[in-house]
């Protein structure tokens, strides 16, 4: 696959030895008229939650295979093939879900028929590309991929669900004696000792440094201030990591952003506020310069994933009664035109800053393909600072149904792969 097209537009973006997992604490993030359940890792107060160069070569060329159905599934070479533009289509056979609920790394965030969802079946869709399929998730042929190397999520929440979903995706194949997790102020780390590879996952929502970065401040309770220019203090710890999986979305929520004059460290609290489409378009560029300046090519491979969207207007898929993603159990089938809501402001100004880049660098459109899922959030499922919903925030979802994350396994195990494609299709 060609690094993302420099002169071409993009599709409008369609598209572990341990007993238990530790879970996240949680806040309320409140934006304009409503309250947004959004969680915060905070890697300090986490509570159980009980229940190299050698790879291996992956021809993508000329391979049909049989899926669980029986029927064929093409894969060709990337170059001839956009595996962003497609369908979603019902899996019957039992290659969905890819991995159990039980996997002993998902926090009760995210496992939502524990958490009393009545229905399965967002866990059984598959993504279709329009002129190919993707190959098969093989765990053993990434493990091999990522032999003596590390892999590295870096962003908000959305990336850190994206994380676990990997972790579950491998952990199948590994010893549990030979697997461990440990975590730190900013970073969860999974560790796969028979590959000498480590699964990353650092916390930095915006890229750039702001006020939520600590742990302590990540309840939600706080208005984000950043510092547009500063991200040296993050970027420190991106530095010799072989695969770099980078999003920012769900915290540009305000039409202004507070931006910081002075530095954190000075105790300085003096700022501007700047339009939301002028402080994304400046923070992105500070990152972008700092991966021009620090990343080798020929050793990292940089990822940036596209917007992930929210669901929170059922209008859009012309559910007038219904009350955001509340029951909401299969993808929008009407694929010709509808908005769920997402920023297409920002959307472009990503798309801009990744296409004037020096360096190759490979974009997971998922966008677009999300958008369909409005049956796959956690809604009324989700469980903030640890806690499942009582029955009266239930009964209040527009409030308190998170339209923004996504139950596990679901729609990340896609996303992972697309990532996953896009890795061995490099070998």
């Amino acid at each position: 696959m060609k690094p993302f097209d420099k002169t071409r537009k993009c599709n409008s973006f369609p598209m572990l030895t341990m007993v238990a997992f530790p879970t996240l604490l949680f806040g309320f993030f409140c934006y304009n008229q409503y309250v947004k359940t959004i969680p915060f890792p905070d890697f300090n107060h986490q509570q159980p939650f009980q229940e190299s160069s050698n790879s291996t070569n992956f021809k993508l060329q000329e391979t049909n295979k049989d899926d669980d159905d029986g029927n064929v599934r093409v894969v060709l070479p990337l170059e001839e093939c956009d595996i962003f533009t497609g369908e979603w289509v019902f899996d019957h056979g039992s290659s969905r879900p890819l991995y159990k609920e039980d996997c002993e790394f998902l926090n009760t965030m995210v496992t939502c028929l524990k958490n009393g969802r009545p229905d399965s079946l967002y866990q059984k869709w598959r993504w279709q590309p329009k002129a190919c399929s993707l190959p098969k998730f093989e765990a053993k042929i990434l493990l091999e991929k990522l032999r003596g190397k590390r892999l590295m999520f870096v962003g908000d929440s959305i990336n850190f669900n994206q994380m676990l979903s990997m972790a579950c995706m491998v952990q199948s194949v590994i010893p549990p004696e030979k697997r461990s997790l440990s975590y730190a102020n900013y970073t969860i780390v999974f560790k796969m000792e028979d590959y000498n590879a480590t699964m990353e996952f650092y916390w930095a929502p915006f890229l750039v440094e702001s006020n939520v970065d600590p742990p302590t401040m990540r309840d939600g309770t706080v208005e984000p201030i950043v510092k547009l220019e500063s991200i040296s203090k993050h970027g420190d710890n991106w530095k010799n990591v072989d695969y770099l999986i980078f999003n920012t979305y769900i915290w540009w929520r305000y039409p202004t952003v507070k931006v910081l004059r002075g530095s954190f460290e000075d105790g300085v609290t003096d700022y501007v506020d700047i339009d939301q489409n002028v402080a994304y378009e400046s923070a992105l560029k500070s990152w972008a310069k700092w991966v021009e300046e620090n990343v080798d090519p020929n050793q990292t491979s940089v990822f940036f994933s596209s917007v992930a969207p929210s669901h929170k207007m059922s209008s859009s898929w012309n559910n007038t009664n219904g009350i955001m993603c509340l029951n909401e159990t299969t993808p929008i089938v009407n694929t010709s035109t509808f908005d769920v809501g997402t920023n297409q402001q920002l959307s472009a100004i990503l798309e801009n800053v990744v296409r004037s880049m020096k360096i190759p660098l490979q974009f997971l459109n998922i966008t677009r393909l999300s958008e369909y899922r409005k049956d796959a959030h956690t809604s009324i499922y989700a469980a903030p600072g640890g806690k499942l919903l009582t029955q009266e925030q239930k009964a209040d979802p527009a409030r308190y149904a998170d339209c923004v994350h996504w139950c596990l396994p679901g729609l990340p195990d896609t996303w992972n792969e697309l990532l996953y494609t896009l890795i061995i299709y490099q070998t």
